[in-house]
């Protein structure tokens, strides 16, 4: 019997020693096969991961929209401050939709609709370091959404910080011009709602689970 199998050789099973499984057909099982779940979660990721373009051409345009929103919504406010205090300062409020809206030409030394007054220069310092951090957010920024997110604060940030710098009493100490006035509500401006605007979408992307960078984390 043993030289009859010297002779005949044993079968070729080469294919299942690797795993000691065989599928339903009797072939031998690919090492993957018992775990695709895995397999599928890892391929995912990395997919996820490919999608993300971060060239520097993309960055690059990333960092123009943000400056172009920036700007945008900086000549919005500053357009607007020198029209209201050349036309409406100093006058009676001016209604828009009865006395629910309102323009009305105030002059604030505090935050965001007409917050903290007596910290005038801790708001300036805040915002210059809002501009800083932007600036350096800049550098790894290859999403969209941060994009318009990141140029609406910057725009609000150098609009307000405009007026601290270069308006009455001084600088550093000068009084934001605000002139939209909702009934029940604080008198505010258009760089006031660039910055509320950019945050809530900064909130909304953080809560998305999308970085600056363009990566996405998933719970």
């Amino acid at each position: 019997m043993a030289e009859a199998e010297r002779i005949i050789g044993t079968p070729d099973i080469t294919g299942a020693e690797g795993s000691g499984e065989t599928g339903p057909d009797g072939a031998a099982a690919s090492p993957d096969q018992g775990v695709p779940e895995a397999r599928e979660t890892g391929a995912t990721a990395a997919d996820a991961d490919a999608d993300v373009d971060r060239s520097p051409a993309t960055r690059r345009r990333r960092v123009i929209l943000l400056f172009c929103v920036a700007v945008v919504a900086y000549l919005l406010d500053l357009g607007s401050k020198m029209l209201v205090v050349a036309k409406l300062e100093h006058q009676e409020p001016v209604e828009l939709i009865g006395d629910w809206l309102k323009l009305d030409a105030l002059r604030n030394s505090g935050a965001a609709f007409g917050f903290g007054e007596a910290f005038t220069i801790i708001f300036t310092i805040i915002a210059a370091t809002v501009i800083v951090v932007i600036a350096r957010l800049a550098r790894k920024l290859y999403s969209l959404p941060w994009a318009i997110a990141l140029g609406l604060l910057l725009g609000g940030a150098l609009g307000n910080l405009t007026d601290r710098i270069f308006r009455a009493p001084g600088v550093f100490e000068g009084a934001v011009v605000d002139f939209i006035a909702p009934a029940h509500f604080a008198v505010f401006n258009l760089a006031d709602s660039a910055i509320v605007c950019g945050g809530i979408l900064i909130v909304f992307l953080s809560f998305k689970g999308l970085d600056p960078d363009g990566t996405v984390h998933k719970d």
